[in-house]
């Protein structure tokens, strides 16, 4: 039996937020039962593997129906969980309830992940967001009194007519309320979203303005005992999201739902990103996988730095080696000796991690790694 981390995707929103370009959709109610009822035949496909972790996104998992999650659950018992450290469901204020949770924590999720984003309701409505502050509070206290102890929040920086000011204000209300976990991204206008047709660049923070944005988060954090291990993400000591290590390690993990993706023993697999569709497929074959690749050698290492790089540890050099029976710098060389170089890069007891700078400057970086 093979040890595999999976993710669940369920692709229902009440409302789409401005900035998000994830495959979830609103006024899809009625697509709910049926969806869950053909998960339950994906997930009984891959029943003979052992589940390191569960992480279900979406999406708005908790915008279910109760019944939808029971059954959801239900589907879940029947995986061999006797390994599993760690399953995180994702959910909005708003969506949350006494009843919904009871069921989150019957299911045996033991790690919430909170979508907030900023503590000021003008910001919030601004960004298209279903719940003012209150209501996060409000369902971050009820987590915490039906007995959640691992708690991630998610918040962005770099938002329109957001000033620093405002983001410090953001980080000293959940440093008080102390979760677990913090993932702290940068705002990207991406295209294809509402943001995209409502702002353009000029009207968001300038890049000085976002790197203050994110050394701020860095300091606070730090001063506060959360350690950053990752580009975007800061634990508690031993809170580390394991889900998430197992993408930026390049281990096997297995996607389902509609959009879902998996790696899986070198192979890349995608679902049907169409929520009908996928349906269908699952009804009718059994299966909804519309593509299936083969990672060249070529892939897994540029895949291996690119997402190792993300941790702040970075990635061991003997690691690449035993991984890929190469010297890393035979194939990365001229790259490493350029952002060596620049001070982008560090190489220090055998391993290779972004400087401060480096990280602020991330994406320019690890494009490089692309062979």
């Amino acid at each position: 039996m093979e040890e595999i981390a999976l993710y669940i995707h369920i692709p229902f929103c009440k409302q789409k937020c401005f900035y998000c370009d994830f495959p979830s959709f609103c006024s899809m109610e009625n697509l709910m039962d049926s969806y869950i009822e053909v998960l339950d035949k994906e997930i009984e496909n891959i029943k003979n593997n052992k589940i390191k972790t569960i992480f279900i996104g979406g999406g708005t998992p908790t915008y279910l129906n109760s019944k939808a999650l029971k059954r959801l659950g239900e589907s879940i018992g029947k995986l061999d969980l006797k390994y599993c450290e760690e399953f995180t469901i994702e959910g909005n204020p708003g969506t949350f309830t006494e009843e919904k949770l009871k069921i989150i924590k019957n299911m045996g999720v033991n790690r919430l992940s909170i979508g907030l984003q900023a503590s000021q309701d003008e910001l919030l409505k601004k960004i298209g967001r279903i719940h003012n502050y209150k209501d996060f509070i409000n369902s971050y206290n009820m987590a915490r009194d039906i007995g959640f102890n691992n708690i991630n929040i998610d918040v962005i920086f770099g938002l329109p007519r957001q000033t620093n000011k405002m983001w410090k204000e953001t980080l000293e209300k959940l440093i008080k309320l102390a979760p677990e976990h913090l993932s702290c991204y940068s705002l990207i206008l991406e295209e294809g979203t509402a943001f995209y047709k409502m702002y353009s660049d000029k009207d968001l923070p300038d890049e000085d303005s976002i790197i203050e944005m994110y050394e701020t988060a860095k300091k606070m954090l730090k001063e506060n005992s959360y350690y950053q291990y990752e580009i975007s993400n800061f634990s508690k000591k031993g809170y580390q999201c394991k889900h998430n290590m197992v993408y930026w390690n390049l281990e096997n993990y297995i996607g389902i739902g509609s959009s879902s993706h998996s790696y899986y023993k070198g192979k890349r697999y995608k679902n049907e990103p169409n929520v009908k569709k996928y349906i269908e497929k699952m009804k009718k074959c059994n299966n909804a996988i519309v593509e299936n690749l083969q990672n060249t050698l070529n892939d897994n290492m540029e895949e291996f730095v690119f997402l190792g790089l993300r941790k702040i540890r970075g990635i061991y050099i003997k690691e690449f080696e035993e991984r890929f029976q190469k010297d890393i710098y035979s194939v990365y060389g001229e790259v490493i000796k350029k952002h060596k170089e620049n001070n982008l890069l560090i190489e220090s007891e055998g391993r290779l991690y972004l400087s401060s700078r480096g990280i602020e400057i991330s994406n320019y970086v690890l494009s490089d790694f692309i062979i």
